[in-house]
C-alpha cells in the first residue's frame, strides 16, 4: 500500500516513527504531510483540542492560530498550505507528539472505519472551500477561553478534515453539524456570562 493511501492514523504514526530527531519543528511536520494537503494539516491542528485531558489556560487559543491560517487559505482556494516562518520554526518535542498521537489513534481508527466515499459528486476543491468557511467560524469559538466550548467545534473540524481525506461528504456534513452545535453552546455561555455581569452591575 502506498503511503498516501494509508489511513490518516497510520500516516501520522509513520511521520513520527521515521523521524529520529527528539525535537521536530512544525515546518518539518507540515512538509512531511504536504502531499495530503489541507485535510491532514487541519486534522493535526484540531487533534490536541479534541483530547479529553486538562489543559493550561490559553492552550486552545494557541492551537486556533493554525486553524485560522489554514481555513482562510482554503476559503481563498489556495492549492498548497502555507505557514509563516515563526510558526514553522516552533519546536515540538517528539515524546509530546508521540503522546498525542497514541491518545488519539484509537478514536481516529474508529472514525476512519466508518468512512468511505460518499457524495463524491461535489468536487474536492469545492469541499475545501466549504470546510474552510466552517472551520474559520469554529476556530473563532475555539479561540475563546471559555469552559466547555472548545471540544465540539474542534471535533467538528477533525471530522470534516477526515471526511475530506476519505472523500466522505456525509461525514463532512456530520462534522459541520457537530461544530455548529458547539457554536450554539458558545453563544449560550457568552449570554450567561453577559447576564451575570449585567446582574452584578445592578446588585
Amino acid at each position: 500500500m502506498a503511503i498516501q493511501e494509508r489511513p490518516t492514523s497510520d500516516f501520522l504514526a509513520i511521520i513520527v516513527l521515521e523521524n529520529p530527531n527528539m525535537i521536530m519543528t512544525v515546518g518539518e511536520i507540515k512538509n512531511a504531510l504536504h502531499e495530503r494537503g489541507f485535510g491532514i494539516l487541519m486534522a493535526i491542528a484540531s487533534i490536541p483540542i479534541c483530547l479529553p485531558i486538562p489543559v493550561p489556560p490559553g492552550y486552545t487559543t494557541v492551537f486556533s492560530i493554525p486553524l485560522f491560517i489554514f481555513s482562510t487559505q482554503m476559503v481563498l482556494g489556495m492549492r498548497a498550505p502555507w505557514l509563516p516562518a515563526w510558526i514553522e520554526n516552533k519546536n515540538i518535542p517528539r515524546p509530546v507528539l508521540e503522546k498525542i498521537i497514541l491518545a488519539i489513534t484509537p478514536w481516529l481508527k474508529k472514525l476512519e472505519n466508518r468512512m468511505h466515499p460518499r457524495m463524491t459528486y461535489i468536487a474536492a476543491h469545492t469541499w475545501e472551500r466549504i470546510i474552510g468557511f466552517f472551520s474559520f467560524v469554529f476556530a473563532l469559538s475555539i479561540s475563546l477561553p471559555l469552559p466547555l466550548t472548545n471540544f465540539p467545534p474542534g471535533c467538528g473540524i477533525l471530522i470534516m478534515s477526515l471526511g475530506l481525506l476519505n472523500r466522505d461528504g456525509f461525514m463532512i456534513l456530520i462534522g459541520m453539524l457537530i461544530g455548529t452545535i458547539g457554536i450554539g453552546i458558545t453563544m449560550i455561555v457568552l449570554v450567561m456570562i453577559w447576564m451575570g455581569m449585567s446582574f452584578s452591575l445592578f446588585y
